[in-house]
């Protein structure tokens, strides 16, 4: 009866790439090498080294928060961003990148000021958001960028 298909997703921990069947991502998935949880219902952090992973080689939709930690704004936001991590775990992963620490990062894809949130899946920026939100107003936004799924 079941056609499970597989999502590929990077370990927020460990970077290795998991295969999991769509139908367990809300079963608590853990990595196969690390046994860190898939999904800890809170953004993790994200820089150079693993970032193309997560964002081009993931089959989960990809949330970045570009910050810094000088941001008065970023900051503020911050508590939201979580809260909308809770919320949209395990359609969306969130992550942040901190632009101070990860310049070529902030440079590569242009942020010009901070706060600003990108989706991305596989590898292609599918929206882009300025400035800070609450966590309703995220979990919202992201929704109506994500592509529609099949079936």
């Amino acid at each position: 009866m079941s056609t499970a298909t597989s999502l590929v997703l990077a370990c927020p921990s460990c970077h290795r790439l998991n295969r999991v069947p769509a139908e367990r991502l809300r079963e608590a998935p853990t990595c196969g090498q690390c046994h860190q949880p898939l999904f800890a219902g809170r953004p993790f952090d994200l820089d150079e080294t693993g970032f193309d992973l997560h964002a081009a080689r993931s089959d989960v939709p990809l949330l970045v928060d570009f910050w810094a930690p000088w941001c008065g704004p970023c900051r503020a936001m911050a508590p939201a961003y979580a809260q909308a991590a809770g919320v949209l775990e395990p359609e969306v992963r969130l992550a942040k990148v901190n632009t101070e620490e990860a310049r070529t990062l902030a440079a590569r894809f242009r942020i010009q000021s901070i706060p600003t949130m990108i989706l991305f899946l596989h590898g292609r920026e599918l929206a882009r958001q300025s400035g800070a939100m609450p966590a309703q107003a995220i979990a919202q936004w992201v929704r109506q960028h994500l592509p529609l799924s099949p079936g």
